[in-house]
């Protein structure tokens, strides 16, 4: 028997079922059309919010970095509570656009010419990746008549310890090298755009508050110094996030009020050029992963060699990270559950897997549960973010997932 995660808060039972939002997940089904199907409960994802703000400084903005989830109607629902949105494409800028929100940055390296001109004619705030990409910013930006918005994504010589993805430190495709971000800041202001800032974004989904502190330590120092050595004082600075959530077993919680403690005391201590600039923490699933689940029906029940499997309709083309495919190296379990079932105690090990022809379509391995038969439910949670839109959800041919917000 092999452990899982922790199913996180926030999650009920009525009658035997799951309840997600107050409402039983068979309900939820029936209303769907069906499974597979993402439930995300957006009251969730409000209390989140608010927490962070309680913990964090009073004039640090939060932002949501929508790749975690870009279903559009979260996007709507995120866009009122949060104080900008962070997109990494062009469909990413439109569905940012339609939620009607008032602060939008982009990043990521190779950005088309269509998805720059698009940015620049929206006024969306474009995190450069390279001094190439500033220069076709500047040539759109003339063709087009308008200023274009401009920030630069740096490439810091340290990254988050402890983290689950490193985006800083050593040789990267992300932002550019901290010592030649002073010139193309004066090369931005020279040529007459809207130098917006910077971004500086060392790692993500880490657990590790002290290894958070630290690495907000240095990013903040960092920004002051290249504020310096470019002789201007940026208007805005994109901390990252780095934040990460428990997915597996004796993960724990980011202790948030260290995080915002420390941070408040870096900023007032901060240095003079960067004394009026805003700060902002950019967060995608530590917003939105906890408030998920996925729901999948089991259609067979076999052995083989005396083992369990629960065959379900759904799988990797859906939920990708939880089948251990999606940025780890050693397959751990997301916590499962019977949700037809839940609550119950468990009578025995069982691995749930999809219905795609492929030994890596496997949503829970050699778990404890009780006894489901072809018809249960099965609920795998920590499913609000990389769930849906990181999957290959075209892999084999089957339908794509249904999705549904709640609460809002």
């Amino acid at each position: 028997m092999k452990p899982m995660g922790s199913i996180p808060p926030g999650f009920g039972q009525a009658d035997g079922w799951l309840t997600i939002g107050g409402a039983r997940a068979d309900t939820l089904i029936a209303q769907a059309g069906g499974t597979p199907l993402f439930v995300y409960d957006f009251a969730l994802i409000r209390q989140r919010v608010a927490a962070l703000r309680q913990a964090m400084p009073d004039d640090l903005h939060i932002h949501y970095a929508i790749k975690a989830n870009p279903l559009p109607a979260l996007v709507n629902a995120m866009a009122g509570i949060v104080d900008g949105l962070d997109v990494a494409s062009g469909g990413e800028v439109a569905v940012a656009l339609a939620s009607g929100a008032q602060h939008i940055s982009f990043a990521g390296p190779g950005k088309r010419e269509s998805e720059l001109e698009a940015a620049i004619r929206a006024d969306v705030v474009i995190n450069l990746e390279s001094e190439a990409e500033a220069r076709r910013a500047f040539a759109i930006g003339d063709r087009l008549g308008r200023t274009p918005r401009l920030a630069v994504r740096v490439n810091p010589d340290f990254d988050l310890k402890g983290s689950g993805m490193r985006m800083g430190g050593g040789a990267k495709p992300f932002g550019v090298d901290a010592e030649r971000v002073p010139a193309l800041v004066r090369e931005i202001v020279g040529a007459g755009a809207d130098w917006r800032g910077f971004h500086i974004f060392a790692g993500s989904q880490a657990l590790d508050a002290q290894a958070i502190s630290d690495t907000q330590a240095q990013t903040i120092a960092l920004a002051a110094r290249l504020a310096n050595e470019a002789g201007r004082a940026p208007p805005f600075v994109n901390l990252g996030g780095g934040l990460g959530v428990p997915y597996f077993p004796g993960d724990k919680p980011v202790d948030t009020s260290v995080v915002g403690e420390n941070l408040e005391r870096f900023l007032s201590q901060r240095d003079d050029i960067i004394k009026q600039t805003d700060f902002a923490m950019e967060l995608g699933r530590y917003l939105v992963a906890e408030a998920g689940v996925y729901l999948t029906t089991v259609i067979d029940r076999k052995l083989s060699h005396g083992e369990v499997f629960l065959v379900t309709d759904g799988g990797l083309h859906h939920q990708l990270a939880a089948s251990g495919n999606f940025g780890t190296v050693v397959r751990r379990n997301y916590p499962v559950a019977v949700a037809s079932q839940f609550g119950a105690a468990p009578t025995e090990e069982a691995n749930v897997v999809g219905c795609l022809c492929t030994p890596l379509d496997r949503l829970g391995d050699q778990v404890a549960l009780p006894r489901a038969e072809e018809g249960d439910v099965m609920a795998v949670f920590m499913a609000g973010a990389y769930g849906a839109s990181a999957s290959p959800s075209a892999f084999l041919g089957h339908e794509p997932a249904r999705e549904m917000l709640l609460n809002t």
